[in-house]
């Protein structure tokens, strides 16, 4: 349920940008994000950029939008005809189509010299683990064939590889959308401006490997006030970093209290704000796992919905939510993590990040 839930919440992040798009359903599953394009466009401007496997066209677009001109290049007829469409529909005239083999001499050869080579290479849909060597057309033989046209490389690449598996000299940049955890950009070249990266969309908050860091100080008690990182921050490895920025940004003390190997709050006797805390909360209880005492102070409290996080077991999940909410009937919703056998109950806050927008 947990996963069917996400997946439409993917799909509903881009039917805006699929209204105005052409495609089979292979095209629309797989087309990036209108936000994450318009970011990844941005980043990239320049006057000429080549946009390798770029299916239906929705990165060449706001590519076409940022640059003087873009090389197109899809080696199936299909999608290039609907990239073509696409572009015709955004206006964009400064778009130049190839269809075939990206590694053929025969398309090189049609491309000139270049700011910027984007390339979205394909990918197993599943697999029991994300290798860079599953990319297909590959990252070393992308930069072999076109070494002599540019020095700037671009990637898209799985966001599930850690920074330790990526065994290039590039900026690893982990992106995420509403929250979640959607994209990792691999960058070569000038474009390269540290070794890691995180960025929150559509804020585009961002901090990186070059910003000054702080001792992680970790505590298993949680104080009065939490934030939670983006999952992009986390999977960039760049805690330390948001931890001396939160320092900075809130003039307080704070440490790091871990859920599990994935989740992580900061927590400090004051309140928490920063962009890259995707929520920011007041503790309101710190009870034991038990859902009879945890609906009773609820009830008090005029909770409506818990959402259960970190901690629960998936297959236990909707068991313990319809405990915790039996007889809610208030209109505030709290965030339940547990650890160790205890609940702890969180009020989300609106940070003032969220007041100044």
């Amino acid at each position: 349920m947990i996963e069917l839930f996400s997946r439409l919440i993917i799909v509903s992040r881009k039917k805006i940008f699929d209204k105005r798009m052409k495609a089979d359903n292979d095209g629309i599953r797989f087309a990036t994000p209108e936000v994450v394009a318009k970011y990844r466009a941005k980043r990239l401007k320049c006057k000429t950029i080549a946009d390798i496997s770029c299916g239906i066209g929705g990165q060449t677009i706001f590519f076409a939008k940022e640059c003087e001109k873009v090389y197109a290049i899809e080696i199936d007829p299909k999608k290039i005809e609907y990239a073509e469409r696409n572009c015709e529909r955004y206006g964009l005239d400064n778009v130049e189509f190839i269809c075939g083999d990206a590694l053929s001499e025969d398309v090189i050869d049609q491309i000139p010299k270049l700011d910027v080579l984007f390339s979205d290479p394909a990918r197993p849909p599943s697999e029991d683990e994300r290798r860079l060597s599953s990319l297909q057309p590959g990252i070393p033989k992308v930069l072999e064939a076109y070494s002599k046209i540019t020095n700037n490389f671009a990637f898209e690449a799985p966001p599930q590889l850690t920074p330790e598996r990526i065994q290039f000299d590039c900026e690893k940049e982990y992106l995420s959308l509403d929250g979640q955890l959607n994209r990792l950009n691999l960058y070569f070249g000038d474009i390269k401006t540290c070794d890691r990266s995180a960025v929150a969309l559509p804020a585009e908050a961002r901090i990186d490997s070059e910003h000054k860091r702080s001792e992680l100080s970790i505590t298993n008690k949680i104080q009065a006030y939490a934030c939670e990182p983006e999952p992009s921050v986390i999977k960039a490895e760049l805690l330390p970093e948001l931890a001396n920025a939160l320092i900075e940004n809130n003039t307080t003390d704070v440490q790091l209290f871990e859920i599990d190997q994935k989740r992580s709050l900061f927590t400090s006797e004051e309140p928490l704000d920063h962009p890259l805390a995707k929520n920011s909360y007041e503790i309101k209880y710190v009870t034991e796992m038990d859902a009879k005492i945890i609906n009773s102070l609820l009830k008090k409290d005029s909770v409506g919905t818990v959402i259960l996080r970190a901690g629960i077991k998936p297959e236990k999940y909707w068991d313990i939510r319809k405990e915790v909410e039996n007889g809610l009937t208030g209109n505030r919703t709290v965030h339940l993590f547990a650890k160790g056998g205890k609940a702890i109950i969180c009020k989300p806050r609106i940070s003032s990040n969220d007041r100044s927008q």
